[in-house]
């Protein structure tokens, strides 16, 4: 592949991965979200649980934004979708630092503030993925890596902002800048190259469109595996403090502990699978992160806990979760290709977004942890299985020989 080696391909890769870590970390700082439910509940005089929705509808708009994110980039390049992404995030933070009742909440900081998050954050992930065939793993963990870290950075920077101008200019500022991170970011990108065969492995590789993806079994299998994964990290996640208050009986000051634990085990598991996903077969590190899992709900479940496996447990979930969503790209692109990256992951993507309100709307409906832990259970066993058995789509001779099918 003579334009790996040019200097000028090298230097736009290069440059594209470190605009797509300041854009990731920038659009990662949304998960602070619950820093201002007091605050916008006291200034709404509305009940918490109706003002964290908002959080809920942000999820759910990332996700959709993330399924038609291709279509956008075909149409108008990352840079120019990433631009209006930045702004549309800004926008909708000015809107929010304005909203006076519940639906303007919902509207700014659940609906525009989630489009605009999710048409970033896929995009450009699955464009940086392309520029780095030979290290897909390494380079997901990287940007997704600084997506979880723009988290815990903004953390302290909306802390010490609302304490210094108060809450609708934490807003405006938290926008302003974010906004001039995704612009930064996306003034360094160029979109990705058409991957060409290059090799045994790439050519073996067939690039599958997403109406042929979804035709073929496997791409549901993975979609099962991905919305489970989702649906245990988002929902223990979510949880955790109030297991740690509810299920072990702990104070509220160490439960709170769990937040840390969380930020720590999701954030290794994003670096450590990541990285392994570079040199082993891919979905075989699935089937280790399910494991993993697996081995989180059981003490939960099964085990009287103490302060020790309580942490334990929600940091096997979280390890699980980071290392899971940081894999799935490249995963995709092993089984249906580079060049239609975004669009086939994209659509698996809304998995995110339903395994965001799955978990919650089963506790509801059916009390309490118990029930949706035994059905998180069962999906994992299930998600097991498919990891297990799954092979990639039959690929076309080769030389006129047939090449062969393995899934690793």
């Amino acid at each position: 592949m003579n334009q790996s080696i040019s200097p000028s391909y090298q230097r736009t890769r290069w440059l594209t991965l470190f605009g797509t870590i300041i854009t990731q970390f920038a659009l990662g700082s949304v998960y602070t979200w619950s820093l201002f439910n007091g605050q916008l509940d006291a200034k709404l005089d509305e009940p918490v649980s109706q003002v964290a929705f908002s959080f809920g509808l942000l999820s759910l708009g990332l996700a959709v934004a993330s399924s038609l994110a291709g279509k956008l980039q075909e149409r108008f390049g990352v840079r120019r979708v990433t631009i209006g992404a930045g702004i549309l995030m800004a926008l909708g933070f000015w809107l929010t630092a304005h909203a006076s009742n519940l639906m303007m909440l919902y509207l700014s900081a659940g609906i525009m503030v989630g489009l605009a998050d999710g048409a970033g954050y896929l995009m450009t992930l699955s464009n940086c993925v392309k520029w780095f065939p030979e290290r897909k793993g390494v380079i997901s963990a990287c940007a997704i890596g600084a997506y979880g870290l723009g988290s815990l950075g903004f953390k302290f920077i909306c802390g010490a902002l609302l304490g210094a101008v108060g809450l609708e200019q934490t807003f405006i500022l938290w926008g302003l800048m974010a906004m001039g991170m995704i612009l930064v970011g996306a003034l360094m990108m160029r979109d990705a190259p058409v991957q060409r065969a290059a090799g045994p492995v790439a050519q073996q590789a067939r690039d599958y469109t997403l109406a042929e993806s979804v035709r073929l079994p496997q791409y549901w299998m993975l979609a099962m595996m991905f919305l489970t994964a989702c649906m245990s990290g988002l929902y223990v996640i979510g949880v955790a403090k109030d297991i740690g208050e509810g299920l072990v009986h702990l104070s509220t000051q160490t439960a709170a502990n769990a937040v840390t634990i969380i930020a720590i085990a999701n954030l290794s598991g994003r670096l450590v699978l990541g990285v392994l996903s570079d040199k082993m077969a891919r979905i075989r590190v699935i089937s280790l992160a399910q494991i993993v899992s697996l081995a989180g709900m059981s003490i939960l479940l099964f085990t009287r806990m103490n302060e020790t496996t309580f942490f334990l447990s929600i940091a096997c979930v979280a390890f699980s979760f980071g290392g899971t969503i940081t894999v799935f790209p490249s995963l995709v692109s092993d089984f249906f290709g580079l060049n239609n990256l975004t669009k086939n992951y994209g659509l698996l993507y809304l998995g995110f977004g339903i395994g965001s309100v799955l978990g919650s709307l089963v506790a509801s409906l059916f009390g309490g942890f118990t029930v949706t832990f035994s059905l998180i259970m069962t999906l994992l066993v299930m998600s097991l299985l498919l990891s297990l058995i799954i092979r990639l789509p039959q690929r076309q001779p080769l030389a006129g020989q047939q090449l062969q099918r393995s899934g690793g």
